[in-house]
């Protein structure tokens, strides 16, 4: 791919101006990821105290696999890599009379492409489940076969709503687009909590397609109301364009897809619960990752796309470094205060109804796995927006490819002796090596990267997270004794601790020179000596 320009420089707002939206979209994405976070921990808290951490969620983990696996392959991978990129371009005041027509081209071509795969999924629905899940017992792949068929359309309806999202990020209307997840979640939950005593495991499967629904009702609405005219024009250059920028990641994907195949199939083998554990410590993970790299990533996407169609890489790299000293800022202490509560909050999440103590333990152990790979992954998100926002979805996928085969060689290497413990290992190294890659591919892109600052901030950050930690640890040592088991204990010890650490963080990181956190604090004292 090349690095070329498709369309004549235009007037680009300077980062003073672009920061403050830069900022605001991504305190809106942060807003609906909250919800969308908050209501996926309500979904897994329901799941566990109906169904716990049991065989028969291993099964809906499974089944529910391969769904996300046609999105990711469909139109996921194509949202940030070629849909939000040429999007953009099109939403351009010099462009935007032809904005409707390509959106309304990629909706029809999805949505016919999409109709087929949902009719093979529900026929070929018992050997996916022996695909993904050979491991489990003959019971529990029949009850995997039969989800998978009540969640297949929904694959549609995701499909759909991905487009439209590509469309709304282009216009840079992030509201629905940021609730959309949380709808979703929603509907999961309420499916569970009507339909659980009638269906049982079965009203997860209905839920998704529930959520599926509501998700592309929440956000049709807000494309029209932009003024998007949706027409066809199937020999649009547009689709050639999102062609070309999607096919390499439509290669990396396609690899990545094998991995979890290959992951699902060897955890499967590892015991009936070892897939629900692991999914339970992913929720966990996924929330500072999903508050943090996602919205900022997301939230920096546009306006990194349309700065380099303008050829102005000042602000391409001023708005980069700004991403990534926010998302260092963010993410080391949120990955610090996850290792050190882990316990008490996995208890005050799911530990109730069929969700044991013995499953709390498999699932912290897990969790404390999985962070190795927090701050690598974080980070690695918005680099790879930066490439795709130069056009350049080739070294990506290329690095993708690169880092199953470094999964690969531990997960192979760490099950047998440590079974999906081992897996969740090769998963964090999985994630560590990308990062790496794309890092030193980026600077052979752009150059020094010293004037981005991400060093200096991580450093900082590192050091404050640390002072913050070892007040963390006196904190738990004096109040878990004070506080009463349970419920109310763990919600007083996390919310206690919490608010704590956020407050030493951010003091120890503004006086060690973070300037984001100074602001923080100056407009928290600001507003203190106002009241």
């Amino acid at each position: 791919m090349t690095d070329q320009p498709f369309t004549e420089p235009t007037p680009i707002p300077m980062p003073d101006e672009a920061s403050p939206s830069l900022a605001r979209s991504a305190s809106i994405i942060a807003f609906g990821n909250i919800a969308s976070r908050l209501l996926g921990l309500g979904r897994e808290t329901t799941i566990a105290y109906f169904f716990g951490a049991s065989g028969l969620v291993s099964a809906f983990q499974a089944a529910s696999t391969i769904p996300t696996m046609i999105y990711d392959l469909l139109v996921g991978g194509m949202l940030s890599a070629a849909l939000v990129p040429v999007f953009s371009d099109y939403a351009r005041a010099a462009r935007r009379s032809e904005f409707g027509q390509v959106v309304g081209t990629v909706l029809a071509v999805i949505g016919l492409v999409v109709a087929g795969i949902v009719v093979l999924i529900m026929l070929l629905a018992e050997p996916l489940a022996h695909l993904i899940a050979g491991g489990l017992s003959e019971e529990l792949l029949a009850i995997t076969a039969s989800l998978l068929r009540i969640m297949a359309p929904a694959v549609w309806f995701l499909a759909i709503s991905g487009v439209v999202t590509g469309a709304l990020f282009a216009l840079k209307r992030f509201t629905f687009p940021a609730f959309a997840a949380a709808i979703y979640n929603l509907g999961i939950i309420v499916a569970a909590l009507l339909l659980n005593q009638r269906l049982g495991i079965y009203s997860l499967a209905v839920g998704v397609l529930l959520g599926s629904v509501l998700q592309l009702a929440l956000q049709a609405p807000d494309l029209l109301r932009a003024g998007a005219r949706l027409s066809l024009g199937l020999r649009h250059p547009a689709l050639r364009r999102i062609w070309l920028l999607y096919l390499p990641i439509l290669f990396g994907l396609l690899v990545s897809q094998v991995q979890v195949i290959i992951d699902r199939r060897l955890a499967s083998g590892t015991g009936e619960q070892s897939l629900a554990w692991m999914r339970d410590a992913t929720t966990l993970f996924q929330l500072p990752h999903g508050l943090v790299a996602v919205a900022i990533s997301l939230a920096a996407l546009p306006s990194l796309a349309q700065y380099f169609a303008a050829g102005n890489e000042r602000d391409f790299n001023a708005t980069l470094g700004r991403g990534l000293r926010t998302v260092l800022l963010l993410i080391t202490p949120a990955t610090v205060g996850l290792l050190l509560l882990g316990t008490p909050i996995v208890q005050l999440i799911f530990q109730r109804g069929a969700f044991q103590p013995a499953d709390t333990d498999a699932v912290v152990l897990a969790l404390n796995l999985y962070l190795i790979g927090l701050i690598p992954a974080s980070l690695d998100w918005l680099l790879n927006y930066t490439f795709y926002a130069r056009n350049d979805t080739l070294t990506p996928a290329i690095v993708g490819v690169v880092s199953v085969g470094i999964y690969l060689l531990f997960a192979l290497l760490l099950v047998k002796p440590f079974g999906y413990l081992g897996l969740v290992f090769a998963d964090s190294m999985k994630h560590t090596g990308h990062f790496l890659l794309m890092w030193l591919l980026l600077r052979r892109r752009l150059g020094d990267l010293s004037g981005l600052q991400g060093g200096v901030t991580g450093l900082r950050s590192l050091a404050a997270s640390a002072i913050m930690g070892a007040v963390l640890l006196a904190t738990l040592a004096l109040l878990r004794p004070a506080l009463p088991a349970g419920f109310v204990g763990n919600l007083a010890l996390v919310g206690l601790a919490g608010v704590l650490g956020v407050a030493v963080y951010l003091l120890v990181a503004s006086r060690l020179g973070v300037q984001e956190a100074g602001m923080v604090v100056q407009r928290f004292s600001r507003r203190l000596r106002r009241r």
